[in-house]
């Protein structure tokens, strides 16, 4: 994470599993692979907030959807990755963008 983003609150969102569990999820990092928008969340754990991300988090990337709800607002949709070759490729740039984000906060 940031260390610059340290001071400000987390970025939440609630995922629903399909047994209808409901997990607080922390938005760590968006990025862009091939056009397409994803997003690396982990689970939020208010006790330890400044958690190491490269260090024994488990970390998932999701695929972000914008949808349009029946007020017209524009939300986030987030939708796990299908495609187990796709998910690898996903999960070494999320890796190379969680390890430069740390070299850079060492600097």
């Amino acid at each position: 994470m940031y260390e610059e983003d340290m001071n400000q609150e987390p970025d939440l969102i609630e995922i629903t599993d399909e047994d209808g569990n409901v997990y607080q999820m922390e938005i760590i990092d968006y990025f862009f692979y091939n056009g397409q928008e994803y997003a690396i969340i982990a689970d939020y754990d208010e006790e330890d907030e400044k958690a190491d991300y490269n260090e024994g988090v488990d970390c998932f990337i999701m695929r972000v959807n914008s949808v349009t709800n029946e007020d017209g607002e524009e939300l986030d949709e987030f939708v796990p990755i299908e495609d187990e070759e796709l998910e690898n490729r996903l999960i070494a740039v999320a890796h190379q963008r969680l390890t430069d984000d740390e070299e850079a906060d060492e600097e």
